[in-house]
């Protein structure tokens, strides 16, 4: 019986090891080509649009349907993936701190919502909206209102993110330098995210566009990137072990 155990428990750890592994380098990808889509959306209202801003209330903005929009299906994908890299973490900490973990994996799950939500919303209602003449309550929904929910709902989502960040790295205590990596490059994103909202807070009150939501989507994404093959790298060394062993 107990050496059952002890197989169930090594054969649970590998597969969570493997899901880790390649939900890591999913993850890497799919930032890499979302970031790449959604740069190609050149902003045409908010703080950043230069002198092409369009002007409230925004009802025709058809025109940009579907270049503005392809990033968002790409978005939700990426908002799942860093979930369940999330839900890895949560495997791969040590029993002591999986009290850290766990609070991580909470923010993540509610990020998780709130964007996948604000993304669908966004694709699915507004463009259809526009092309049948239903406006009424558009202006509040649209992407392209920098005193909207849409932008608001990508402040909170990434927001969440980033305290999901701030909470996983306690996970990582071991004295290899990867790890210790993984674990900065967590704490230094949260510090950062606090920076930018300050700052802009401090500079703009509650004026502040999409100041504040294109930093922290800046923030986080590269956060993705870089820890995502970090933890490709963690995992892949935890798989060698075990067939080692």
């Amino acid at each position: 019986m107990a050496t059952t155990q002890v197989s169930d428990n090594g054969s649970e750890h590998t597969i969570s090891h493997q899901v880790g592994f390649y939900t890591a380098i999913f993850t890497v990808f799919m930032t890499v080509v979302t970031f790449g889509f959604a740069i190609t959306a050149i902003p045409i209202s908010g703080a950043n649009c230069g002198d092409l801003c369009i002007e409230y209330p925004y009802l025709n903005t058809l025109s940009q349907f579907p270049k503005d929009y392809l990033w968002m299906p790409l978005a939700i994908i990426l908002t799942l993936s860093y979930l369940v890299l999330m839900v890895s973490i949560h495997v791969y900490a040590s029993s002591q701190r999986k009290i850290f973990s766990q609070i991580g994996l909470s923010f993540a799950l509610l990020a998780t919502m709130v964007l996948v939500g604000d993304y669908f919303v966004q694709f699915s209602v507004v463009p259809i909206s526009l092309m049948s003449g239903e406006t009424e309550g558009i202006t509040l929904l649209t992407q392209y209102n920098a005193h909207g929910v849409f932008i608001v709902m990508e402040e909170l989502g990434y927001l969440l993110m980033s305290l999901s960040f701030l909470f996983m790295a306690p996970v990582f205590v071991n004295k290899n330098r990867l790890e210790v990596a993984v674990r900065w490059v967590f704490v230094i994103s949260f510090l950062l995210t606090m920076f930018a909202l300050t700052l802009i807070s401090i500079n703009y009150g509650l004026d502040r566009q999409d100041r504040f939501e294109v930093a922290v989507i800046s923030i986080d994404w590269l956060v993705l990137i870089i820890n995502s093959v970090l933890l490709s790298i963690v995992f892949k060394r935890q798989l060698n072990e075990k067939q080692i062993a």
